[in-house]
């Protein structure tokens, strides 16, 4: 079968297109034809040995697939050979075919295509650990979402919604404040870029509080880092709650009297982990996604599909920031 190998550290243009052979589902696994493998930040980051998670060479990136299952693993129950299924896979799904645990895989619904489904786990997955289990997000609080026209952001802007939170998005584009709003945000924040000096600084803080208004941001969906990140403090509400959920623009350094003065919570949001500790919470969240996916709440936002030789372009794009939605590559 083929597959997208990282056989060396570096950036997209190193990945390598490769003959090798197809895995064989074990006791507990299912295999499962790869048909949308969609595209995520850490996909960018894995290859440059710069996630959290380092896994040995040669390897494939890709870390959420869907696909139809070819062979059932010894001890599997409730999965059959034909199957439409999504999994979040860490890495690896960049490939033809790829086992994933049965524990770890959900039905994907007939009238959901497979881009879609690869589009679900990851984004959704983060935004609605972040906003419920972080955030305690609730009806009538207002959030912020930074980056929140990428993937986790626009998920983080319909999740919001569906809890009946006044949603402010912030940007760096107007095309993806189109986009922002599309999604159901009720006002946008255009930034600019970084870097930026003191007088910047205030001005982007000042953009913010007047967005979100006298009382302040009750939560904050921070998934871009540098130096947006102080601004978007100084507009948060009394105990309000600041996600950290991702830094494409770099770790931000927050001044901790910040803190003090609005009394509020700084809370990490890894979702990746939190599925592997409490498989059963992050199972329920699941479920609601797809509940709210059925009622027409949330629909991922699928941008561009790049077909399986394009990858790496597709991983280019994402890393420089460029992406609207979610990228997904047609296997």
């Amino acid at each position: 079968m083929k597959a997208l190998l990282s056989t060396a550290v570096g950036g997209p243009e190193t990945l390598e297109m490769t003959e090798v052979d197809a895995p064989v589902a074990g006791p507990g696994e299912l295999l499962v034809a790869v048909k949308a493998c969609s595209i995520n930040f850490p996909d960018a980051l894995i290859i440059k040995d710069m996630y959290q998670l380092k896994p040995a060479r040669p390897f494939a990136p890709g870390s959420e697939i869907a696909g139809v299952i070819e062979a059932v693993g010894e001890g599997v129950a409730g999965w059959s050979v034909g199957d439409r299924v999504i999994a979040g896979t860490g890495y690896g799904g960049l490939v033809e075919k790829k086992v994933v645990q049965a524990a770890g895989a959900y039905r994907l619904p007939d009238q959901f295509s497979f881009e879609q489904g690869a589009s679900l786990l990851m984004t959704y997955g983060t935004s609605i650990h972040a906003l419920k289990d972080r955030g305690h997000i609730k009806a009538g609080d207002t959030l912020l979402v930074l980056g929140a026209a990428g993937g986790v952001g626009l998920a983080a802007v319909e999740l919001g919604k569906a809890y009946g939170a006044r949603v402010i998005a912030a940007v760096s584009s107007e095309e993806k404040a189109a986009a922002a709003r599309e999604s159901g945000a009720d006002d946008v924040v255009v930034y600019p870029h970084q870097p930026f000096d003191k007088d910047q600084s205030k001005a982007l803080a000042n953009a913010f509080k007047q967005a979100v208004g006298p009382d302040g941001a009750h939560v904050i969906y921070d998934a871009v880092g540098g130096d947006y990140s102080e601004p978007a403090v100084r507009s948060i509400a009394w105990e309000g709650r600041f996600l950290v959920v991702g830094f494409p623009a770099g770790i931000a350094r927050l001044p901790l009297n910040l803190t003090l003065l609005k009394s509020c919570d700084v809370c990490g949001v890894f979702w990746g982990a939190f599925a592997a500790r409490e498989p059963q919470r992050n199972a329920a969240n699941i479920a609601e996604l797809f509940d709210l996916w059925a009622a027409g709440k949330i629909s991922p936002r699928v941008s561009e599909t790049y077909s399986f030789d394009r990858a790496p372009e597709a991983i280019a794009k994402l890393a420089n920031r460029q992406a609207i939605g979610k990228l997904v590559v047609t296997i």
